[in-house]
Order: structure tokens, then sequence, then C-alpha cells
């Protein structure tokens, strides 16, 4: 951190940090006059913290190592956790611990990956196994090093209340989920992917914080006064004392990527980031943790989740941009989503029309400028000049799922070829693909939103508040409870599906594109330049061309309840059908698509309803087995 301060004592790092048996505790109390160290376990000591100009207290102690539970006591009467713990082992209300930083790494030759080979696969550390921990993950990184993917994604895991949460409720940004495992788990699990060549991006939330076990109002003006978003007060990025709001944060992306190795992070919700200062939060941030990924000699991304459809994210600093590495795509979510399931409820009223599906793979953003009825207003702006490999697309995600009314996945409302479809429009475009956990072979267990609140209060407030949210989709019935724990386990993946039947050649399906776009330089390369997307309206097929120097590929989709036949012109040559998915060997109608195309002039081919078919030329290998 560059923070402009004369105070030494600012310079050190936030919480307790132990280094060769001594441990220095920095907290920022501005709103504290005084502060004491209180060390528990067993008899209390009370000890006198040295208070800075800036609001800091600082002291330093021998004799105090990893496993001292610690409080900080303001003013000589509130008695709360570090905000910047590293450890709540007894969860939210208890006290902090101090940790040791050591481990035994061992990916010393671990470099990242660059952002255009992420295959990205988003899980829940809670329900991703039935034992919900880290170390459970472990013996199923080789299942998804065979399934394709090439980083994890996990949710949240700063700590939350209790041990049930989707992890954005959580109140230390520092401190890794008790019941997960803790730091050493997380640890231990980041290690493991890399070895398996796996990267890790971590879930973030830098936009407000949780209402359970949240202190920080008693230590420093960490919110602000001026903006309110959806959870309350926003986070203060731009008024007086948010240099050590800022601070706070960033120091702790900073921490995540030297203490955990993590390779990328997903800024959540960003949107609701009010920030109007010169240089925002946002772009800090970047400059922040791309400078510490330059001196370590690792590519570390981040990732914005955005509502907005702005393009700044993700535009060059030089050029006016925040100067992240990619943003998520909602548009694209919404366009596939509205044309497999037709439905049109709440925010997806804006989308349906075949052309949006084009514009979303073809350019981004659907949503350019033009008027939004869901909105009652104009949204977003143009995305033309960002590259393809700077947009995160997906079908599902945790917030596409959890957020319906009874949480039910894609497979639950379509039928299995649509499903199949899905995955194609998905891993065959010219964007970093992300899928969620289980999506792979068509799990049936709900992703239901799942809290477990102490105070019973807020614990109903949550329930009520959920059944409200889903008024706004005409979603009516019995709403399941996010604080019992029927919704949690309810939510844990039946993995053995993925053993027998259409779950299991979903699953050689996904392979067999991940494998595709692997092998094929034309479908691994990402670039608008290098590519050509027809919509042909009447009959709801969609071709995409791609190409990377004398490879190409060309894929037909068929979005309708008709079969289709289309004319297209191709490059000279000999065209070889990669893929299928009307073919029996995938369960589907059948096709009579041949098996090469020798292009010389317009052709003609008719897809069965609900299918796509891939042809490649000068491939390498020819179709995927």
């Amino acid at each position: 951190m560059n923070l402009i301060s004369t105070d030494k004592t600012a310079a050190k790092n936030l919480g307790a940090v132990y280094r060769d048996g001594r441990t220095d505790f920095l907290v920022w109390a501005p709103n504290a006059r005084t502060v004491e160290l209180n060390l528990m376990g067993g008899r209390e000591r009370l000890l006198p913290m040295e208070r800075s100009a800036l609001g800091y207290h600082h002291v330093s102690l021998d004799n105090t190592g990893p496993g001292t539970l610690y409080k900080y006591r303001l003013d000589g009467a509130l008695d709360r956790p570090d905000p910047a713990s590293r450890f709540q082992p007894q969860g939210v209300h208890g006290p902090s611990q101090v940790i040791s930083s050591g481990f035994q790494w061992q990916d010393h030759h671990w470099f990242g990956l660059p952002l255009e080979d992420y295959i990205v696969y988003e899980l829940h550390a809670g329900v991703f196994t039935a034992e919900g921990t880290f170390d459970a993950i472990i013996p199923r990184l080789n299942y998804l090093k065979e399934l394709g993917v090439t980083a994890i994604e996990i949710m949240p895991v700063g700590q939350f209340p209790g041990e049930r949460n989707w992890g954005y409720d959580g109140v230390y940004p520092f401190a890794v989920q008790n019941s997960y495992g803790g730091p050493e788990g997380l640890k231990r699990l980041v290690n493991a992917c890399h070895l398996h060549g796996l990267a890790v991006s971590l879930d973030v939330v830098y936009n407000h914080l949780g209402p359970e076990g949240n202190y920080l109002r008693d230590f420093g003006p960490y919110f602000s006064d001026r903006y309110q978003n959806p959870w309350g007060s926003a986070l203060n990025f731009d008024g007086p004392y948010s240099d050590e709001v800022r601070r706070f944060f960033i120091e702790n992306a900073l921490y995540l990527t030297e203490e955990f190795h993590i390779d990328a992070f997903r800024l959540d919700a960003v949107h609701t980031i009010l920030d109007h200062s010169p240089m925002p939060f946002l772009e800090e941030l970047g400059v922040e943790v791309h400078e510490t990924a330059n001196r370590l000699n690792r590519r570390i991304h981040l990732i914005a989740e955005s509502a907005d459809n702005n393009p700044r994210l993700t535009r060059s600093r030089e050029v006016g941009g925040y100067g992240l590495d990619a943003q998520w795509n909602d548009d694209f979510h919404h366009s596939v989503r509205v044309i497999m399931t037709g439905s049109q409820d709440g925010y997806y009223q804006d989308y349906g029309r075949f052309s949006q599906l084009v514009e979303a793979v073809k350019e981004g953003f659907v949503y350019s400028g033009e008027y939004s009825s869901f909105r009652r207003r104009r949204h977003g702006r143009s995305s033309r000049h960002i590259p393809a490999e700077r947009f995160v697309i997906f079908a599902q995600n945790h917030d596409q799922v959890g957020n319906r009314a009874r949480g039910e996945r894609l497979g639950e409302v379509v039928c299995f070829e649509r499903l199949k479809l899905t995955a194609g429009i998905v891993l065959l475009s010219p964007f970093i693909p992300l899928l969620f956990m289980g999506e792979e072979y068509g799990e049936t267990a709900p992703f239901l939103y799942f809290t477990s609140h102490s105070d019973p209060g807020l614990g109903e407030a949550v329930t009520r508040g959920r059944r409200e949210e889903f008024a706004a989709f005409g979603w009516q019935g019995d709403i399941p409870d996010p604080q019992e724990e029927t919704t949690f386990f309810s939510s844990k993946l039946n993995r053995e599906l993925s053993q027998g039947g259409r779950h299991r050649i979903l699953l050689n399906l996904y392979k067999t594109l991940i494998q595709l776009r692997k092998q094929s330089a034309a479908l691994r390369r990402l670039s608008k330049k290098n590519l050509e997307v027809i919509g042909y309206e009447e009959e709801r097929v969609l071709l995409i061309r791609r190409w990377h120097r004398l490879e190409e590929a060309c894929m037909l989709f068929n979005f309708s309840d008709r079969r289709a036949t289309v004319g297209f012109s191709l490059s000279e040559g000999n065209w070889v059908k990669c893929l299928d998915s009307a073919e029996e060997r995938w369960q589907g109608n059948g096709s009579d698509i041949p098996e090469q195309l020798e292009a010389a002039g317009k052709l003609s081919l008719s897809l069965s309803t609900w299918s796509f078919a891939v042809f490649c030329r000068n491939a390498g290998g020819g179709r995927a087995s």
C-alpha cells in the first residue's frame, strides 16, 4: 500500500501479525479515544495501545504467538474482535486468534494462467461436498481436471455468522471461515489446485458487510453517511477518512494474494460501490494488485461483477478506465435464459428477442444505451471495443440459480436438447466460460439461499425479505426458509447422478466441448476480430465462425422447435464435422448432417430442433472423440 503518511505505525500490516517470536497488533479505531489489547484465554490481560495521529492503535509484544486469543477494548467499555482478524475460531462474536503465516507451499513453479486460458468452475465450499470443507474438495480436483476446467472460483469465505451462508454476509474479510477449515484449510486447497495446474479465483465482497457481527462502526467511519446501497449504508470510499477504509480492503486483497497465493478475484456487485473520487477505489485496487503481481512474478486477475454494462471497468487506465481484467456479462446469460425457457418475469422482461442473443455473442453487452423497460431508463454503454477475453459468460451461476424461489437449475426447467444446446453456446463462444458446480452433469439438487444467523429477529427478517423479494417475480407458493438446516442440506450436490443415463451423456458432452475448445486454436484464442456472427432471424439459427491463422471453426445453433435449413458460405477446403448434438451418441433426435463438407460456393444444411453442429478446418485432429 502506498499510504501517504509520516506515521510509521500506519505502515505496518493491519491485524495481528506474528513474526520471529513477536506479534504486532495494529487496528484503525479513530472513533475510540483509547484502545486496549485484551489478551484472553485464562486470566485476562489488558495492555494499553499507542494511538497515532491517524487513529491507528498499536502495540508489539514478545512471547505472544499463534493460538493467542484477543479482543480490543474500546474506551474501557466495549470488547470487540479485530476487524482485520486472521481467524475467528469461535465465530463472528468470539475472540480473534493470532495465527502463524508459515505454510509448506509446494507451488514454487506456479506463475498463474493467462486470462484467455481460464475455463472457470464456480463452487460453494459448503455444498460442493458432503463434508463441506476445503480439505474435502482436494480429492475432487482430479475430477475437475478431467472435466477440463482450468480454474475454480470459490464463493466468499470471509468469516460469516454460523456455519451456513452463501458468504455474502461475511464480516471479517481477512478471516477464512472456521467451519470450512480456516486459513490452513484454504492454503492446502490452493496448494493442491496449483499442483493440479488449476488456478484459484476467490469471490470477495468489497461493497458491503453482513449485519451480524459487524462491529466496524464502533471502530471508525467505515460507512458513508451520504450513500445507501441494497444492504444499507455504503462503504466510505470517497468521504473523510476514506483513505483508511480503502487501505483496509486493498490490504485484504494483497493479504489474500501473498498469504494464500490466490490467482484471481471476483469482485462482487461493483455497481453498488458508490465512489465519486478522482481516483476510484476500484482503479486503486487494480493498481495495487497488479503491482504486487509484477513484484511476485505471477498473473493475478481482477474480475468485476456489475449490472451496469459499464465498459469503463475493463478499459485501460490510459484511456480513462479502471484497468480491471474482466467482467461478468449478465446480458449473455439473460439472452440465453429467456430464449431457452420463454420466461420473462422480473428483469427478464427486457430479453427474449433472437437479435439480442446475436448481439451478446458478437459484442458482449446487449444493452449499450437502449431503453430498458425493467429499469424504466436507458441502460449500458457499447462494449464493441472491449476485447473478448475481458468477458466472463455463463448459463448458470449462484445468483441466477439461487435467487429463484426454489433454486431450480436450468436442467429442471428445460428439455435435454436445450440443455445440450446451452452447453454448446457457452463453451464455443469467444469469451471466458464459467460453469456452475454440477451443471456439467445436470445436477438436480437445487441451490437455495441459506443462512444461519444466531439472532432470531435477524433470521426472521431474512426469511420475510426473501418472500417479499420474490413477489416482484410473481412467484407463489412456499419459499424455502433460508434459516432451516434442510434448506442448506438439500443444496448439497448428488454427484452419483453423473454415473448414468442422460447425466453421464451430458458430462461427456461437456468434456468433449472443453477438449475441442482447447485443441482448436480457432476456439482457444479469444478474439472479436477473428469472429463472424450471423443470425437467421426467421429460422432462429445462429452461425458463429471463428478463426486463428490457418485454423477455422464454424458452429451452427438451432434455437427453435422446428428443423431449420439455412444457407451459408465457408472458406474453401475440406471441413470435418467435429461434433453434432443431434446424433444418437448424445441421445439426440437424429442427424443427417454429413461427416465432411467440401466448401465450394454456398452450402445448405438442415439442423434438428434445439441442436448444434461444429465443423473445423485444419483443426489438427478432426472429429472430437
